[in-house]
């Protein structure tokens, strides 16, 4: 399982990190995206669904920042509020074994 999220993980920087470093911010700023496995293909896709990357006529896309951050931000609560629910899983199982 740690395999497959450092993957997803790696998906999800490349296609971030190429719209911002190409500085894509915008529609006018638009720029095309291929990409190199399926995987960045999916979380393209995802991202699209989401808000995040918008399409724009001319072929391109671009990164809508404030999109991004919030969706950043609500996928990290989401991981935060998992985890916590498993500490307090593992904490009632030590509690009831011991």
């Amino acid at each position: 399982m740690g395999a497959a999220a450092a993957v997803v993980a790696r998906a999800r920087r490349n296609v971030v990190s190429h719209f911002l470093s190409c500085n894509a911010v915008s529609a006018d700023s638009a720029v095309g995206f291929t990409p190199r496995r399926a995987i960045e293909r999916r979380m393209l896709d995802r991202y699209v669904r989401a808000g995040v990357i918008v399409p724009v006529a001319k072929g391109g896309y671009y990164i809508d920042v404030p999109t991004y951050d919030s969706h950043n931000g609500q996928r990290r609560q989401r991981i935060g509020l998992t985890l916590a629910a498993l500490a307090l899983v593992g904490g009632a199982v030590v509690a009831l074994v011991s």
